[in-house]
């Protein structure tokens, strides 16, 4: 069986997608959701699914990575599942859990990525700059930001009468059917 985190700054829609479509797969458990916001919907969402909530701020991933690495081995965590997650992860985390970390970005890479790229900035840029598609990249995390080896891509239209908020509602879809797909090639 796989122990998977979750890390999200949000609202926490995806991971709770993906409880539900986990919730009897004996492949994997999600055991752990990590969050550096404690306002943020996903804790609301997380304890409702019974999920162990940990919420750990930049400054203390950034000062005290080993201990938190330590943590998650003690754990047993196999897969962590970035949705969301508004922080770069550091490079101690990269070397500690090799193509391990899954991020979900809510764009085509090597496109509309890097930092300041996510939710509706990302939506703005590629409507702006005229684009006839858009979609979600699923991909390793490595020490760049999302510059890691390609997962999956999927793909959708973009109308000419597209909005940064309609856009946003296409890609979630794509998140929702697509970001469980690609966890379970690791299963």
């Amino acid at each position: 069986m796989i122990n998977a985190a979750i890390f999200a700054s949000g609202e926490g829609t995806n991971a709770e997608n993906l409880f539900n479509y986990f919730a009897n797969d004996p492949r994997i458990k999600i055991k752990l959701v990590i969050t550096n916001k404690d306002d943020a919907g996903i804790i609301a969402r997380a304890e409702k699914h019974k999920k162990n909530v940990q919420i750990i701020s930049k400054a203390a991933l950034e000062n005290y990575t080993d201990k938190f690495i330590e943590f998650l081995k003690v754990e047993k965590i196999d897969l962590i599942i970035l949705a969301g997650f508004l922080i770069k992860i550091p490079e101690a985390f990269i070397k500690a859990f090799p193509n391990k970390i899954i991020n979900l970005h809510p764009a085509l890479l090597p496109n509309y990525g890097g930092k300041g790229m996510y939710g509706l900035n990302v939506h703005k840029a590629v409507i702006e700059n005229k684009e006839k598609e858009s979609g979600i990249t699923i991909h390793f995390a490595n020490e760049e930001y999302d510059k890691g080896e390609i997962i999956l891509q999927a793909k959708c239209v973009i109308d000419p009468d597209e909005t940064p908020q309609s856009l946003s509602k296409k890609i979630q879809a794509l998140e929702f059917e697509h970001l469980p797909k690609a966890i379970e090639k690791f299963l």
